[in-house]
């Protein structure tokens, strides 16, 4: 009879637990749906980041262009013509028409005279645009050609504000500016609507991102000439951005109240 010594015990390898080969489908939709709540948490606060850079960059752009235009009346005694779309961001007077008529070719439904103002950057074709910076995002302006104290063009005509006077000026309903266009009688004034000014000699405004698609598909945007048309007229529409199909509104609008020109052209020394 053989003994086996303690150390001739053969010890059977212990069992190692079976591996999975990999991840359940259950385990994978939980994976996706949590990778894409992280995702959604970084990318909405980036896009809204991108769109108030660009609101933010417009309204630099807009106050800057308001800047260099009273910069231009006071060196000038008047304001300058809105570019026409031809004019590649000069200033367009009428056929015929000159800074002594001040007859601009469309005092309404123009674009900011960049050029003449001498305002950088531009597009390709000298035009100032705003944070979307496409073609239909160029910049816009108004300049009133109301007749004051008997004086025609008084605006854009050189001396024209001096011959008006400032209290026919200040007395004088210019363009207006109103909170909605429901309720404005039209090419008159705000109607029932809110009124903010009804004495601006110049409205500077950008059509908003919506500028190449949908701009002035909403009845309020529809007030303010845009690339997809506009009521070219003394009434114009300045209220809080909406999205609401049907009642979209991205325009950001400002303008100059007459006072604010008439005192810096009274510090230059062209007013009274």
């Amino acid at each position: 009879m053989q003994f086996m010594s303690r150390s001739d015990t053969v010890i059977a390898p212990a069992r190692l637990p079976r591996t999975r080969g990999g991840f359940t489908l259950i385990e994978l939709a939980v994976a996706l749906v949590i990778i894409t709540v992280l995702l959604s948490a970084i990318l909405v606060p980036v896009t809204t980041q991108v769109v108030q850079r660009k609101i933010n960059d417009t309204q630099k752009t807009l106050e800057d262009a308001k800047e260099a235009l009273l910069g231009f009346a006071v060196a000038s005694g008047r304001l300058p013509c809105p570019a026409s779309s031809t004019s590649n961001g000069v200033e367009s007077f009428a056929g015929g028409g000159s800074a002594a008529d001040g007859n601009c070719s469309n005092f309404f439904d123009g674009f900011l005279p960049a050029v003449t103002l001498g305002l950088t950057p531009v597009d390709a074709a000298g035009y100032a645009v705003d944070g979307w910076g496409g073609t239909q995002n160029r910049i816009r302006y108004a300049v009133s050609n109301q007749t004051v104290a008997t004086v025609t063009n008084p605006f854009t005509k050189v001396n024209g504000m001096r011959s008006a006077t400032m209290a026919s000026m200040s007395a004088t309903p210019l363009l207006y500016v109103c909170g909605s266009a429901t309720g404005v009688v039209a090419g008159t004034s705000c109607g029932t609507a809110v009124k903010l000014a009804d004495n601006a000699p110049v409205i500077i405004w950008s059509n908003g991102a919506n500028a190449a698609t949908t701009g002035g598909a909403g009845v309020d945007e529809a007030q303010n000439p845009n690339s997809n048309g506009g009521s070219a007229d003394k009434i114009f529409v300045s209220r809080s951005t909406s999205n609401v199909a049907g009642s979209e509104f991205d325009d950001i609008v400002t303008w100059i109240a007459v006072g604010s020109l008439s005192s810096r052209m009274v510090a230059a020394g062209q007013l009274p």
